[in-house]
């Protein structure tokens, strides 16, 4: 009963011509093999070849849908081999339409799950409630937006779009695609919601870093503001989506509170929770933490625990201690990943270690065949360039095996801002202009660097060219988290309900730091206007405004925690050093490239940033 592999290789290969209406004992047979059989490419083909060597025809609907079924189910899906048999078919059953969908979809190569749902409306044959789930899947994978909506027209027609499952999917794709609003539309009128529905609308804001969105639809789907979440219970994917929320945020007492309810419900132990507590306690600026649920993790750790334990002091300014870790990391024989290295050369960069950083560099290649990639590259560039050596990270650009992409120029830019050299930071922005114009950033650190050498002329030029050129500064905003919620300021804000109190607190502060002899550094204030003016706008950036809501709300001595979008200035810097001496407070700020952590009129970072 079983044919050579030859003969089984292929289904077109010859043989016989097929009896028309097999004896239903040998088409039984095949049908009950395909059932019961241990589910391998080699067992299948066999089979395969007895229906050929018995004359049982393919095109026959019972043992094509069997056939095609186990070829999709295998992993990986021989999926050439499964579309041949499915393409001798000549009136496939829905089933197995929708299991060619399904496969395609759940592969590396989605694509072709479009074609056989044409070809399965050519048919004629009707789609049901697993036809268009399986279908968005593979269009979500595509983010292929057009097709995606005709498919939800078409379920609106057929009637299907009020299925908790087609719904789902809808969430789902439009997330992926990047459309939030239309994927929260479709969330908001549905009348029945499950635990996927849940996952599908918290992971698509939290992939598409909306983190205030997830926190508060946890809360909804939690019932914890009467909404109508109901008795749903998140499981491990909605909690390391929430995980990913409140590390975003810096929301770190809501993370604790997640990380509690994970232990009670016994998730603690999955190494993708105990990575994303890693990642949360890192942002947090709570290093200690993040040090506890590595080495709490014990067997389950993986190499993505080490790399992100490594990143995460790298962030907070603990290079050594980084670098330590991988050391460590070696010892154990555990093999690196290009992040990995990358979160090394940041440790370096962070703690102007620049002959380590060249050493790193060199044996990604040597020892661990690691090709650098452009952001390794960008990681030197940074190193030398935070080391003052800003005519070596442009030389070094030039020898660069690959094409420097904005990214490098960027930073190099932001070294000339930082060290005032105004020839080489004027040739980085003609090469910003070129890959990558309209960049806000870029005239903003361009702005910076002409401020910084009194060439108020062009400051006032490159302005008038944002303002003609449509091109807008992205606003500076800093976060905090009190009692669960997390509050957000901008410069000069006053929408908060307690702003007068803010304010009120902002000038005692003011006071009690001139007392310390602090005096305004006014060159970090971009405008050409009277000293007086300079001071009034530095007292009221927005990680100052997050800082005095933070001293008004929460008690003596507790912590507070900031998340800054833009790069820490020079004067709030200072001032925050101050802050912490004055208040007796520990002060967390994370700024755009790595965390501040202030206590007694110090910093970890040393004034090094």
């Amino acid at each position: 009963e079983v044919a050579s592999s030859e003969a089984a290789s292929s289904p077109s290969s010859s043989s016989p011509p097929p009896t028309p209406n097999p004896k239903p004992p040998t088409l039984h047979r095949c049908v009950a093999l395909l059932q019961t059989c241990p589910k391998t490419l080699a067992a299948l083909k066999q089979i395969h070849a007895h229906a050929i060597r018995t004359r049982v025809p393919l095109a026959h609907p019972l043992l094509a849908k069997h056939l095609v079924f186990a070829l999709a189910a295998l992993s990986p899906s021989p999926l050439p081999y499964a579309h041949r048999v499915f393409s001798l078919v000549p009136n496939p059953t829905v089933f197995t339409f929708n299991t060619m969908i399904r496969a395609y979809a759940e592969s590396p190569i989605p694509g072709p799950a479009l074609l056989v749902h044409r070809r399965m409306r050519a048919a004629g044959a009707p789609p049901d409630s697993h036809t268009y789930p399986f279908l968005l899947k593979a269009l979500a994978k595509l983010m292929a937006l057009r097709d995606g909506e005709k498919i939800h027209a078409q379920s609106l027609k057929n009637g299907l779009e009020t299925l908790v499952f087609v719904q789902n999917s809808l969430v789902h794709f439009y997330g992926a695609c990047g459309l939030f609003e239309s994927a929260y539309k479709v969330f908001e009128r549905m009348p029945e919601r499950n635990l996927v529905t849940w996952n599908s609308i918290i992971n698509g804001f939290a992939l598409n870093g909306r983190p205030n969105e997830v926190l508060t639809l946890f809360r909804e789907m939690t019932a914890e503001n009467g909404g109508g979440g109901g008795d749903v219970e998140p499981d491990g994917f909605t909690l390391v989506s929430l995980l990913c929320a409140c590390a975003e945020l810096g929301a770190l007492a809501l993370g604790r509170r997640v990380h509690l309810y994970l232990i009670k419900v016994g998730l603690y132990r999955n190494s993708h929770v105990g990575n994303a507590l890693i990642d949360l306690y890192a942002k947090c600026g709570s290093v200690e933490d993040a040090h506890k649920v590595f080495d709490e993790m014990g067997v389950a750790k993986t190499v993505v625990s080490w790399t992100s334990l490594i990143v995460g002091l790298a962030l907070n300014g603990l290079g050594e201690e980084a670098l330590e870790l991988f050391r460590v990391m070696e010892r154990e024989r555990l093999v690196p990943t290009e992040i990995t290295l990358l979160g090394v050369l940041y440790a370096c960069s962070h703690c102007g270690l620049v002959d380590d950083g060249f050493r790193y560099f060199d044996r990604m290649r040597e020892e661990y065949g690691i090709v650098p990639k452009i952001e390794h590259y960008g990681c030197m560039v940074d190193l030398l360039g935070r080391a003052g050596r800003v005519e070596e990270a442009h030389d070094y650009i030039a020898n660069m095996p690959s094409e420097p992409n904005a990214v490098v120029w960027r930073t190099l830019l932001g070294a000339c801002a930082m060290h005032k050299k105004l020839d080489l930071g004027e040739a980085a922005w003609a090469r910003l202009v070129e890959l990558d114009p309209g960049h806000s950033g870029d005239y903003v650190l361009l702005s910076n660097l002409y401020a910084a050498v009194g060439r108020w002329a062009d400051v006032h030029r490159l302005r008038r060219s944002m303002l003609k050129g449509g091109v807008r500064k992205t606003p500076g905003h800093s976060l905090v988290e009190l009692g669960n919620y997390v509050y957000e300021f901008v410069m000069g804000d006053r929408s908060h309900p307690e702003s007068e109190k803010i304010y009120e607190k902002l000038e005692e502060i003011a006071k009690r730091l001139r007392l310390e002899g602090y005096a305004p550094r006014t060159t970090n204030v971009l405008a050409d206007i009277e000293e007086e003016e300079k001071e009034t706008a530095l007292n009221y950036h927005s990680e100052r405004l997050a800082i005095a809501f933070a001293l008004l709300k929460s008690a003596p001595g507790t912590p507070i925690r900031i998340v800054k979008n833009l790069r820490v200035c020079a004067d709030c810097h200072l001032v925050t050093k101050l802050i912490s001496k004055i208040y007796e407070r520990e002060i967390v700020v994370r700024d755009r490239s790595r965390f501040h952590h202030f206590r007694g009129g110090a910093c970890s970072c040393k004034d090094y940033w």
